[in-house]
């Protein structure tokens, strides 16, 4: 294409009123969809996927401030149902029973540094683990109405059942089999949900289930009509398609931030329980904070790649001289696409790179940016080449009679409309 075809092509055209307005509503009502559709995927994928709650589960015991104040409930819940003080004193000489009472209080303090200490060990980890997952398992079930491992709606609390850990842990620290036969089957047992808030999270489940799949096609659905209503100014509507990605994506991480301060707030009062609240939140949102930062990337890559198409001086100098190497040498231009492609997925710094759709998504994006600045260079720069008379080539400056020739051929051939013909016409004979 010559250069007056090329800015004739580039040129924005003037949209309607009416159509303008419908191409921002459907971009902005696709990005408050965006935002519900990012939080029922981390619902879904993160609160209610077992496989991806045992993940999380091993991430908390992991935390040492998860560990200190788990280690100090399991002390509590061994002190407050066992006679601790009595176990003592029956294995404790005559004359040293008396000592019990404080030998119970002294060791308060080491056996909890002790439990500390035992639950970083692999095998006491797996017990919080398989608890843990066995808990959510429960009350996945019962969210699904589903039996099974599960429990009936309305029969019952859905609970985190930590007794095997804490008899474990009670053995370890040298409490008698007597006393340790003593603890109620409730000790150590945590509700997670009582029995008259199912009905409500059942609903909110069946919910969430529809949205995270239906929801992202329309999203997806919603902001291509917008880039297709928008003919003649497609590039600078996914231009702003990317910035709306940008801000649902930083939306996303600020929401995360502020509503965990939030609530952790409001649910503890103690500052050791605030440290340890906070790490079990950005724990159990870290595939939301991974779904936000992928939000972000896709936005920036499709305002870069929108600006890098633009009319900008430095974006037409970019492209001329990615000319040659694009228009005579695809293999080695799709070689250096795909080996980026592939280090964004080692890399996986987002939970959508470790996904199925996250990685197809990314390629067919990267894929179809790559033929379109292919084929815009072709259309643009199409006596590029890697010749060493590229610099004469460079200053050749064709007659108006054989840019409108050119135009004439280009437009008969359907590269360019009859408008793009008549600018890309006029711009050639305003030259002579």
């Amino acid at each position: 294409m010559t250069a007056a075809a090329a800015r004739a092509a580039s040129a924005p055209k003037r949209l309607s009123k009416r159509r303008r307005i419908g191409i921002w509503a459907l971009i902005v009502v696709a990005s408050i969809l965006a935002f519900v559709t990012v939080l029922t995927l981390w619902i879904n994928r993160q609160v209610l996927d077992n496989d991806n709650w045992r993940q999380t589960s091993a991430d908390l015991i992991a935390d040492p401030a998860v560990q200190n104040t788990l280690s100090t409930y399991l002390v509590d819940q061994l002190y407050d149902n066992v006679d601790v003080a009595g176990a003592f004193e029956e294995q404790l000489p005559e004359n040293l029973k008396g000592l019990a009472a404080p030998l119970a209080g002294a060791l308060r303090q080491p056996a909890t540094r002790t439990v500390n200490r035992l639950l970083a060990t692999p095998r006491l980890q797996q017990v919080f683990i398989n608890s843990s997952a066995g808990a959510h398992q429960k009350l996945v079930n019962v969210l699904e109405n589903k039996t099974g491992n599960g429990i009936d709606t309305g029969s019952g609390n859905v609970t985190l059942d930590l007794h095997e850990l804490l008899t474990q842990l009670a053995t370890t620290v040298g409490l008698p089999p007597d006393a340790i036969a003593k603890l109620p089957a409730t000790a150590g047992t945590v509700t997670v949900m009582s029995s008259d808030q199912l009905s409500l999270a059942q609903t909110g489940v069946q919910i969430i289930r529809v949205l995270s799949v239906w929801l992202l096609v329309l999203v997806l659905v919603l902001y291509a009509v917008a880039i297709y209503l928008a003919h003649g100014r497609r590039r600078a509507t996914l231009r702003n398609v990317g910035f709306a990605f940008l801000l649902v994506g930083l939306l996303v991480l600020v929401v995360r931030k502020v509503v965990g301060n939030y609530v952790i707030g409001g649910l503890t009062d103690s500052p050791s329980l605030d440290r340890t609240g906070h790490h079990v939140w950005i724990i159990s949102t870290s595939i939301l904070g991974d779904i936000g930062w992928a939000v972000v990337l896709y936005g920036a890559i499709a305002v870069l790649g929108a600006l890098l198409a633009g009319p900008t001086t430095y974006a037409t100098r970019l492209r001329r001289w990615m000319a040659p190497v694009m228009n005579e040498r695809p293999a080695v231009v799709w070689g250096v696409a795909a080996a980026a492609y592939l280090l964004l997925i080692l890399w996986g710094g987002t939970h959508a790179l470790r996904t199925a759709w996250g990685i197809l998504l990314l390629g067919g994006l990267l894929a179809l940016g790559v033929f379109a600045l292919r084929r815009e260079s072709m259309l643009e720069f199409p006596d590029a080449s890697n010749a060493n008379d590229d610099s004469v080539q460079a200053h050749v400056v064709r007659s108006p009679a054989a840019e409108i020739a050119q135009l004439r051929e280009l437009r008969d051939s359907g590269a360019i409309t009859d408008e793009e013909f008549e600018r890309g016409k006029q711009l050639a004979l305003s030259r002579d």
